[in-house]
């Protein structure tokens, strides 16, 4: 059905995204920047957007970036205080309606499924129950690192543990190659995150 004859995928996202707690993680690769229009978007469809960064994807965009289009503080570390007493951030995860970790790298994806908490994407992750809030991952990386045994494991068991994973896309990476691997445009994530807000 083309889109002249049924709502557009952003008509769904901001009416799933209207009034609802969204917690946006980002683990170090240059995807990080598809995660901006991600996050403006969501805000403009009127959901409440926190984003947490390890210190990695500092790297790539700023936090300054992502306090400007969300309009809240950015988490950037396990250790930081910016709405709680809570170290743990326990409250920020029992309060969200979704989280969405993109880019998920292959080092994010490797401590997820081992339940490794070193920094505060993970972290939280680890607060996230995934029977009543879904949690979604979308990949990226190189090709070749997408098609390691090790990567390939932690997927599996991602998906045995709940996990929704969007993507990964074949295409032109920032390695200069081609393959899977590439994070999946933003209006796709997006229309992931409206389809598990609508199934909540």
């Amino acid at each position: 059905m083309s889109d002249a004859a049924s709502p557009t995928r952003r008509d769904d996202a901001a009416l799933a995204a209207r009034g609802r707690r969204i917690l946006v993680g980002l683990s170090g690769g240059i995807a990080c920047y598809k995660s901006a229009f991600v996050v403006s978007r969501l805000v403009q469809a009127g959901a409440e957007v926190t984003v947490l960064m390890t210190e990695a994807s500092t790297r790539f965009v700023t936090p300054l970036t992502f306090q400007a289009l969300s309009g809240r503080p950015v988490y950037t570390s396990q250790w930081e205080h910016l709405e709680s007493l809570d170290p743990q951030h326990i409250t920020l995860a029992r309060s969200a309606d979704l989280l969405l970790i993109a880019p998920c790298t292959m080092d994010m994806m490797a401590k997820l499924a081992i339940g490794r908490t070193d920094d505060v994407v993970s972290l939280v992750a680890s607060a996230i129950d995934r029977r009543k809030q879904p949690c979604l991952l979308a990949p990226s990386m190189n090709a070749v690192m997408w098609s390691q045994p090790a990567t390939q494991r932690a997927l599996a068991q991602l998906r045995e543990d709940g996990f929704t994973i969007v993507g990964p896309d074949s295409g032109w990476q920032a390695c200069r190659t081609e393959g899977p691997g590439r994070m999946s445009e933003p209006e796709a994530i997006l229309a992931a995150v409206a389809a598990a807000l609508v199934c909540r």
